[in-house]
C-alpha cells in the first residue's frame, strides 16, 4: 500500500531536491514530486517518509540516491541541432571571432552544461569541423557535462533514433552518420571531439570551474529549473569558467535578467545570447527597481489610433489629456504640501547625497507627470548614474512628449543596465518617433526577451505592423498583448502604459486586433 504523505512531508522533500540538486519545483508540480517520492521509497524500501527524508538530507554529494533522484528528476527530451537559430550564430558569428581572438595560438574550448543524450556537444562537433578546414591543426576540447548518469552512458554510445535527427540535414545525416538497423551512429571522428562527465551544476566544485577557461558555453533550457539562487551561482560559476568576450547561449525562455551583469546582450540570427563584458569593461550594477504598490487609476480615455498616427503621437495626447485633467483639479492645501515637501527634500539629500524616489512616484500615481519629471529633475547629480532613477526620467520625458531626450537617458541606462526590458521598450517607442520601424522592432524584441510578461512590448509591436500592412504579426503581437495585459501589473501599466488605464489599454488593443482581421 502507498504511504500517505503530508503536505509538510512533500515540502520537506522540494526543500531537499532544492538544496540538493538546485531544482525548483511550483505547487502545481507537487503531485509529481508526491509520485516520486513514493517510487524512491518503494525502491529503497524505505517503510515511513521520515526516514528516507533523513536518509536523503544526511546523503553525501553524488550518493546513489541523489544520482537516482536526478535521473528521474531531470527533463532528456532533446535533437540534435535544437534551436537551429543558436548553431547559425555559433557558426556565422560566434565561432569566427573567437577564432581570430585566437590568433597566433589555435586553442579552442566549449562547453555544452546539460548535456544531456549528448545531441548538443555532438551538433557543435559537427559545426565545428564542417567551419574548420584545418581543425586537424587545432587543439578543440568539447565538454559534455550532465547531472543524470544515465543519459550520459547514452551520450557516450552515440547512438541514436530517426526522431533524434529530425532536425539534421540529409547532407548532415549522410556525411557524419553511419545507418544501423534503424538507428544512426554518428561517426567516430565526431565523438573523439566530446568528452562527457558527470557532475551537478549546484556544486562549487571550483578546481573544474577555474580549469576550464571557455570560449563558448551551452546551458540552454537549464537555469529555468533552478532556484534564483542557484541559477545566479551558476551563472556565477560558467562567467568565471569563460574567457573574456566569450559567448553563452541560454534556452530561447531563460535569461541573465536580474542574475548578473557581466555579459553584453547580442541579438542575430533571429536569436539572443551573450557575450562576456572584457577584462578592461567597467563593471556595471544590476537595477534594483521593484514595482512600487501604487493604485491603478480606470478612468477611461477615448482611443483611436488612426493608420497614420505612431503609438508615441497617441500616448503623447494621452498625457496631454491627463495634465489638463489634473490641472484642472482642485488642490487642497494637503495636495500642494508634498510638492513644497519636495522642494526642502531635494536640498536636504543634495547635502546629504541620499535621496528616494517616493515623491516622485507619488506623483506619478496622481498622474502629474509634469511635476514628477520636475522632481526628479531636482535630484542630486548622482542619480544620475542610478538605472532606477533612469529610468524613471526616462518614462517621464516619454509620456512629456520629449522623446529625444528619453532616447539618451534610455542610451545612458542601458550602459548601466543592458538587461532593462523597461529601457528596451522606450527605446523602441524612441526608435519610432525618430522614423526608424527597423530599430524599434529590435527594441521591442529585446524587451520581449528579457521579460516574456511585459504587455506594451507587444501591444507598440501589433499597432506598428497593423500600420505597415502585416496582418499576421498584427494579430499575433495584439493577441499576446491582450492576454497579458489582463494580468500586468497595476504599476507597471502605471509606468509603462502612457497614462492609459487597463480597460482602456485593452478596449485598444481589442480594437486594433478586429482591425487586422482577428477576433478582439
Amino acid at each position: 500500500m502507498m504511504p500517505v504523505l503530508a503536505r509538510t512531508d512533500l515540502e520537506q522533500f522540494r526543500i531537499l531536491v532544492a538544496r540538493h540538486l538546485g531544482l525548483q519545483y511550483e505547487d502545481g508540480k507537487l503531485d509529481y514530486l508526491a509520485d516520486v517520492l513514493r517510487q524512491r521509497m518503494e525502491l529503497v524500501g524505505s517503510g515511513r517518509v521520515e526516514s528516507y527524508l533523513e536518509r536523503l538530507t544526511s546523503s553525501p554529494k553524488r550518493s546513489d540516491e541523489l544520482r537516482a533522484l536526478a535521473e528521474q528528476l531531470t527533463v532528456n527530451e532533446t535533437f540534435f541541432f535544437r534551436n537551429a537559430d543558436n548553431f547559425r550564430a555559433f557558426a556565422e558569428i560566434v565561432l569566427p571571432e573567437r577564432i581570430r581572438a585566437k590568433t597566433p595560438g589555435k586553442r579552442l574550448r566549449i562547453l555544452s552544461a546539460g548535456c544531456a543524450s549528448g545531441e548538443e556537444p555532438y551538433s557543435l562537433a559537427i559545426v565545428l569541423r564542417e567551419a574548420l578546414p584545418d581543425l586537424g591543426s587545432w587543439d578543440v576540447k568539447i565538454t559534455g557535462i550532465d547531472i543524470n548518469p544515465a543519459i550520459l552512458a547514452k551520450a557516450t554510445q552515440a547512438r541514436y533514433s530517426a526522431w533524434s535527427l529530425r532536425a539534421t540535414s540529409e547532407d548532415a545525416k549522410s556525411r557524419h552518420f553511419r545507418a544501423d538497423g534503424r538507428d544512426f551512429v554518428l561517426a567516430p571522428a565526431i565523438q573523439r571531439m566530446v568528452t562527457f562527465e558527470e557532475r551537478n551544476l549546484v556544486d562549487e566544485d571550483p578546481l573544474f570551474w577555474q580549469s576550464l577557461a571557455c570560449d563558448v558555453v551551452f546551458c540552454r533550457n537549464v537555469l529555468m529549473y533552478f532556484t534564483p539562487d542557484k541559477a545566479r551561482d551558476v551563472v556565477r560559476r560558467i562567467s568565471q569558467a569563460l574567457l573574456p568576450s566569450g559567448f553563452l547561449f541560454l534556452g530561447h525562455a531563460e535569461t541573465l535578467r536580474g542574475l548578473t551583469q557581466e555579459f553584453h546582450l547580442c541579438h542575430t540570427h533571429d536569436t539572443f545570447y551573450y557575450r562576456r563584458r572584457d577584462a578592461s569593461e567597467p563593471a556595471v550594477a544590476i537595477a534594483t527597481w521593484v514595482d512600487p504598490p501604487m493604485q491603478q487609476t480606470e478612468e477611461s480615455l477615448p482611443v483611436v489610433v488612426e493608420s497614420t498616427t505612431s503609438w508615441v503621437d497617441v500616448i503623447q495626447r494621452a498625457s496631454e489629456r491627463i495634465a489638463t485633467l489634473a490641472d484642472g483639479r482642485a488642490r487642497s492645501p494637503d495636495q500642494d504640501a508634498p510638492r513644497a515637501t519636495a522642494a526642502g527634500h531635494a536640498t536636504a539629500t543634495a547635502t546629504a547625497r541620499t535621496w528616494d524616489l517616493g515623491l516622485v512616484l507619488e506623483a506619478v500615481r496622481q498622474e502629474r507627470f509634469s511635476d514628477a519629471l520636475a522632481l526628479i529633475s531636482s535630484l542630486p547629480p548622482d542619480s544620475h548614474e542610478d538605472p532606477d532613477a533612469l529610468l524613471l526620467r526616462a518614462v517621464l520625458l516619454t509620456n512629456n512628449g520629449r522623446l529625444d531626450e528619453s532616447e539618451e537617458v534610455c542610451s545612458r541606462l542601458l550602459a548601466l543596465d543592458e538587461l532593462s526590458a523597461g529601457a528596451h521598450y522606450l527605446k523602441a517607442l524612441c526608435r519610432e518617433h525618430a522614423s526608424d520601424s527597423t530599430g524599434a522592432v529590435e527594441y521591442d524584441q529585446m524587451a520581449i526577451y528579457l521579460d516574456a510578461g511585459f504587455a506594451m512590448p507587444h501591444l507598440h509591436l501589433g499597432i506598428m505592423a497593423k500600420r505597415s500592412g502585416d496582418s499576421a504579426t498584427a494579430r499575433r503581437e495584439l493577441g499576446q498583448a491582450l492576454i497579458l495585459l489582463a494580468r500586468e501589473d497595476a504599476s507597471r501599466l502605471l509606468l509603462f502604459g502612457g497614462g492609459f488605464s487597463r480597460d482602456t489599454l485593452l478596449q485598444l488593443c481589442r480594437t486594433e486586433l478586429r482591425a487586422a482581421g482577428g477576433e478582439g
